[in-house]
């Protein structure tokens, strides 16, 4: 018989607003990919010197949280080897890689689960005792699955009581569907239900940043507090949802806690653990326009669709996007120049994907323009006008050099894909604006080409 009265405040680390967690990753996985692997006591004043600069200079006391529990034990975009040799996670590295915002949340759902080792010892201690084990995400997602099949949609403070604060659900011994259950019996009986706790708005604190993971994966839209599956992330949520009756992956018991060198042990090996991507799930997580694009109507609960993606089905690709758009642009300035709007992605070593033309107006209208686009997907808009606000964006050697060469008939075309629009940010003559202080670019990459005359020893081990 399910007991759901009793209640259990299960907490996890405080982050930021969504928005600002989604701004945070980029800036985050550029600084760590950029200086790392270092020593651990370079990381800290290198990471928070980085940081400090970017948000105008906060509190040592914030940079340190948002080092050490937002980009290290939250989102797991770094680890420490026996000799506090600090490195880039997979998940920071595939997020570099893929500009994916939401596919780097999506594999933090799957390797969530309660008890971890993000925690204090304490906090770790008090769910181990209280035999806490459970894949909370997963467990949501199937607890959504089976209502959508009755059509139903469940609430926040349902998900709240019955889920994130109940301590039978927590410790692993409630099905998805008896939770369904009680629900379904709760509104027949027209009873509701509250997570309560000495401050109301406190007491849903961890709830709310729990179901933000949610949202920030793609996964769900909430919409007048109720909660809706994405029916585009369908393999992603179906593969995530398939562990709700899986033993969590990380062992934490009374043993591992029993001494100082097991917890230290027990701290390390779970960040090791936290900060691999999941190795299935990688080759199903990406997000897809169509699925980046859904939405959900207050009243009658359909499919949304926004912006230019209603005209243009673009699949992932940011450079078509930006294409379209220049054809339009130049065609509307003088149709007889949209021919000479050009898509060059495909060809290596040019520093640029699109070649088009000023179009502005002036005396240089018909000269030729030069654009490399760098597109992402985010759940959030950016905020370009709040406090703190940044963006970064990995380029190559070629990239740099175009944008050196060109000059003023360059630009950079940063697309983001969002639910509510598609969003394009010019950054024009990006050279002169690094000469002037308005940009930073930072060299990250190099190539070491090298010849026989230059070996000095071949070693070669059968």
């Amino acid at each position: 018989m399910f007991d759901y009265k009793k209640q259990y405040r299960c907490t996890i680390i405080r982050g930021k607003a969504k928005n600002k967690l989604d701004d945070l990753l980029p800036v985050y996985a550029n600084i760590i990919n950029e200086h790392c692997p270092c020593l651990l006591d370079d990381f800290k004043q290198i990471f928070n010197k980085e940081l400090a600069h970017i948000l105008d200079y906060p509190s040592e006391k914030t940079l340190d949280n948002h080092r050490t529990e937002i980009a290290g034990k939250l989102f797991g975009m770094y680890f420490s080897d026996e000799s506090s040799t600090v490195f880039p996670s997979e998940r920071t590295l595939l997020f570099l890689k893929n500009n994916d915002q939401p596919e780097f949340f999506k594999d933090i759902c799957q390797k969530f689960q309660f008890p971890n080792g993000m925690d204090s010892i304490k906090t770790i201690r008090d769910k181990v005792n209280n035999k806490i084990s459970i894949r909370q995400f997963s467990f949501i997602l199937e607890l959504l699955f089976i209502a959508k099949e009755e059509e139903i949609q469940i609430s926040k403070d349902e998900v709240a009581y019955f889920v994130l604060n109940s301590f039978e659900t927590l410790q692993g011994i409630i099905t998805p569907q008896q939770v369904y259950t009680a629900i379904h019996e709760h509104r027949n009986k027209n009873i509701p239900v509250k997570v309560r706790g000495k401050n109301s708005s406190g007491a849903m604190q961890h709830i709310r940043e729990q179901l933000g993971f949610l949202k920030l994966a793609n996964l769900v839209r909430i919409e007048s507090d109720l909660l809706y599956l994405n029916p585009h992330e369908k393999k992603s949520i179906d593969y995530i949802r398939s562990s709700w009756n899986k033993v969590p992956a990380f062992t934490i018991n009374k043993e591992s806690l029993a001494t100082l060198e097991s917890r230290k042990a027990l701290v390390s090996e779970w960040q090791k653990h936290y900060s691999k991507v999941d190795k299935d799930g990688i080759n199903i997580f990406t997000t897809s326009v169509d699925a980046i694009q859904y939405n959900v109507t207050d009243k009658e609960n359909k499919i949304v669709v926004t912006g230019a993606i209603d005209k243009i089905k673009l699949g992932d690709d940011g450079e078509k996007f930006v294409y379209n758009y220049e054809q339009q642009r130049v065609a509307e300035f003088d149709e007889r120049l949209k021919n000479k709007v050009l898509l060059l992605g495909k060809i290596r070593g040019l520093g640029y994907d699109i070649q088009s033309i000023i179009a502005d107006g002036s005396d240089k209208s018909e000269f030729v323009k030069y654009i490399e686009v760098k597109s992402t997907k985010r759940v959030t808009p950016p905020k370009e006008g709040g406090d703190g606000w940044i963006d970064a964006i990995t380029l190559t050697r070629n990239e740099w050099v175009a944008g050196e060469q060109h000059g003023q008939a360059f630009s950079f075309y940063r697309v983001y894909f969002t639910p509510q629009s598609i969003i394009i940010y010019t950054i024009n003559n990006p050279y002169k604006k690094y000469k002037n202080g308005t940009v930073k670019c930072t060299p990250m990459n190099y190539r070491l080409d090298f010849s026989k005359k230059s070996i000095d020893k071949i070693i070669e081990e059968v």
